[in-house]
């Protein structure tokens, strides 16, 4: 499954950093950031194919699940910040009092339960996919952002 975001499409609302701090209690997994200009952007892990922070973790603690999405095992977590200086996308965050880094997990517990990822769910301008990786599906979404933004 892929988590993709249309950043065009984002209105800058916030609504995903809101929903995912508080499904996450009071520790979003997805930020967003403005650009000079005003622009929102999020900011979320991108659950690389080739995921560097998987290749650089000293203690396995971060693996891949069923769905694809690139967890972190927090009790396995030494904390040793390698994850974070390899991210490529800024998405990994630290928390200095359990000395553990987190990161989106693609809502592993709403998945488990059937539901999709809380930021997709309420995305007020649909600028969030969740669906599988390669499908028809996935494709054709990402053809039409590209077709929109070009």
């Amino acid at each position: 499954m892929k988590l993709l975001v249309d950043f065009n499409a984002c209105i800058g609302c916030e609504t995903c950093e809101a929903v995912c701090d508080f499904i996450h209690d009071g520790r979003p997994n997805i930020r967003v950031v403005f650009a000079s200009n005003g622009v929102g952007v999020p900011i979320n892990c991108r659950h690389c194919d080739d995921a560097p922070c998987m290749a650089v973790c000293p203690v396995n603690a971060i693996t891949r699940d069923k769905d694809g999405a690139v967890i972190i095992n927090e009790e396995k977590c030494i904390g040793c910040l390698m994850c974070l200086s390899v991210c490529p996308f800024g998405a990994i965050g630290y928390e200095p009092v359990v000395r553990v880094v987190y990161k989106c997990d693609m809502c592993a517990e709403r998945r488990a339960e059937g539901l999709k990822p809380a930021c997709h769910e309420m995305c007020p301008a649909n600028a969030i996919y969740y669906g599988p990786d390669g499908g028809e599906e996935t494709r054709a979404k990402v053809a039409e952002v590209i077709s929109r933004n070009l």
